[in-house]
């Protein structure tokens, strides 16, 4: 059992299979970047790669956020299988805005594990996709979810090209680039921002897509309480643009921390100029692309 809320994401995933197709049918496929992004809850991957996930699907590029649990503890007031497909819906109407697909796992939130059977999930998606480019967590985390997805999604690299692995799905004929996604824990190493693009142009459209994901940051997720959940319309809406504006200031945060790589992809002038960025490091055990060839793969301008 992997795919939680199916008929919730059909629309998207009808959108993107149609996609496809045009693409093959028109020989434009191999023209475009297919990207897969693993976030531990249906939320993750939303806050650590929205603003690229938009850039590259604005280019034609294929983006896929997988949600390595249901988030079905992920709130003060409510549990289980109604949570689960609430927050299904929230990243399913966020994935419209951003215009990638999402699928989220069903296992539940806070029993991730690095077993066997998860690593072969994690191949066959990565696999299925096709992907150039695979996105997770750093294995240090303050979370187990978290950890665990970063320890999956590098225990599958290399093993998406083993023919005899998970030999239901086809390998890949190269081995993709493998990133881990910002973070600012510094034991038992400090992330190290080896690609870092400027999320400036859709800043808006991203942190309107997280002020969708209502159930987290409206109303306070798994640590929130009925005191400080809004009680109005207006303090509904109110809250949002908080919301938006702490992520803005979040993503305004990233771009000065790793202001010297910025300069470095865009040149000095344009590289103090950046106001929001999302930072990525490369996990050694995929391919690593060469300076050109990461201003060529991402929304570097």
């Amino acid at each position: 059992m992997r795919k939680l809320g199916l008929l919730a994401g059909q629309m998207a995933a009808f959108t993107v299979i149609c996609g496809l197709a045009w693409s093959v049918a028109n020989g434009q496929e191999a023209d475009h970047l297919r990207v897969i992004v693993f976030g531990a809850h249906p939320d993750d991957c939303e806050i650590r790669c929205g603003g690229v996930g938009i850039l590259w699907a604005e280019r034609g590029d294929f983006v896929k956020f997988v949600s390595t649990t249901n988030g079905d503890i992920g709130h003060w007031g409510m549990a289980g299988g109604a949570l689960a497909n609430r927050r299904n819906a929230e990243v399913q109407a966020a994935a419209g805005v951003l215009g990638v697909t999402s699928e989220v796992l069903d296992i539940h939130d806070g029993e991730l594990m690095p077993t066997l059977e998860n690593r072969k999930i994690f191949t066959r998606l990565i696999r299925e996709w096709e992907a150039d480019i695979v996105i997770g967590h750093r294995p240090n985390d303050y979370h187990p979810d978290h950890r665990y997805t970063g320890v999956l999604m590098q225990d599958s690299a290399y093993m998406v090209a083993v023919p005899f692995f998970c030999p239901d799905v086809a390998p890949l004929n190269k081995n993709p680039i493998f990133l881990y996604s910002y973070d600012r824990f510094q034991k038992p190493n400090p992330f190290q921002a080896d690609i870092v693009v400027s999320i400036d142009r859709v800043i808006d459209k991203k942190v309107e897509a997280l002020a969708l994901l209502e159930s987290q940051f409206v109303e306070g997720g798994a640590t929130g309480s009925a005191d400080t959940s809004p009680k109005t319309p207006e303090q509904r809406e109110a809250k949002r643009e908080q919301v938006k504006e702490g992520f803005k200031r979040r993503a305004a945060s990233v771009a000065d921390d790793c202001r010297a790589k910025l300069i470095e992809l865009y040149g000095e002038e344009a590289g103090k100029q950046v106001k929001y960025a999302e930072a990525f490091e490369i996990c050694e055990y995929g391919r690593r692309p060469s300076k050109e060839e990461i201003l060529k793969l991402f929304p570097i301008k």
